[in-house]
């Protein structure tokens, strides 16, 4: 996997929006809901997070790509953007699995069960 100099902004751009404890907490709450996701009442609900607070953090999450959003009557329903995830992951332990072997890829599949 060749890396593009505008693939890694984009890259540092998602990482960067996820460098907020809020942020975290709320990529993980919506992994663990995947694939359905969560609406915004109910993510705000369970991890007390003020409403225009928590719309700041989605907004930020959504415009990297890292949450996906569809209107269903009234309701906001957040879900993960798995594959743009898994691309981050993919560019993140390239090298380190392959070339130097940083890191052995079953430790990475261990920490995933």
């Amino acid at each position: 996997m060749e890396v593009r100099s505008a693939n890694i902004a984009r890259y540092a751009d998602m990482l960067s929006a996820m460098g907020t404890a809020p942020r975290l907490r709320i990529m993980r709450l919506l992994l663990s809901a995947h694939p359905g996701g969560m609406v915004v009442g109910d993510i705000q609900t369970e991890l007390d997070i003020a409403g225009s607070t928590l719309s700041h953090h989605l907004e930020k999450l959504k415009n990297e790509g890292l949450v996906t959003v569809r209107r269903d009557r009234q309701f906001l329903w957040y879900a993960a953007h798995v594959e743009a995830l898994q691309e981050l992951l993919a560019f993140l332990f390239q090298e380190c699995c392959s070339r130097n072997k940083a890191i052995e890829a079953k430790r990475i599949l261990q920490a995933c069960r």
